[in-house]
């Protein structure tokens, strides 16, 4: 069921006064709610309470049902590009032979390009328990082989008869700027507004 949309527009703000934001980002003022009404009504806008606990309220004049729109595509896109983290986990020998190791890495290297995170366990039997440096160095091995894809999370651990680590999809770089065209709202509504949201809120809390 989806939420009830609480912010209150137009006639749904019954405070008798509020400080208005205009469709530029220009503070216009305290003034008359209906008088802001009216504003918004001559510009075929929305009259949309920013701030209901400053005092007066904030409003700012914006067109709210394209706002709304642009907001709704933006958390699908987020929803969309977020990904559920796995922890896969590979098992090694301390003396592993070097074609089953080419093997395991290349395994260590699917997953972290498939932005998994990979445990790495050395399962020592019988006597390799005292050589545990071994283990260790076998896993900083891989570590340094797969660098240009992950990093170490969790530096080499012994636990019992086995000797884990962990690594994780190193962070790539943040995505470009978006094209023109593909933030009109923030264009329109933040950057070229000489007072933003926060501004204005700001102003009256302090002020107001």
């Amino acid at each position: 069921m989806p939420e009830r949309d609480e912010t209150r527009i137009n006639e749904r703000i019954r405070v008798p006064q509020v400080r208005l934001v205009g469709e530029d980002g220009n503070q216009i003022g305290v003034v008359d709610t209906q008088q802001a009404l009216r504003y918004a009504q001559e510009r075929d806008l929305d009259l949309v309470e920013v701030a209901p606990d400053a005092r007066p309220p904030v409003c700012r004049v914006l067109d709210y049902s394209k706002y709304k729109y642009e907001q709704e595509q933006k958390a699908k896109a987020a929803r969309r590009h977020q990904k559920q983290v796995n922890v896969r986990e590979i098992k090694l020998r301390p003396k592993i032979a070097t074609n089953d190791y080419e093997t395991k890495k290349n395994h260590v290297v699917r997953f972290l390009k498939g932005d998994d995170r990979v445990k790495v366990t050395i399962m020592f039997r019988g006597r390799e328990q005292t050589h545990p440096e071994r283990g260790e160095r076998l896993l900083m091995r891989l570590a340094e082989d797969v660098a240009d894809l992950g990093t170490v999370e969790q530096s080499p651990q012994q636990d019992g008869r086995n000797m884990t680590m962990l690594l994780a999809p190193s962070k790539k770089k943040p995505d470009e700027a978006p094209a023109n065209g593909e933030a009109h709202w923030d264009a329109a509504y933040a950057e070229g507004a000489r007072l933003s949201f926060d501004e204005a809120v700001s102003l009256a809390l302090t002020e107001g």
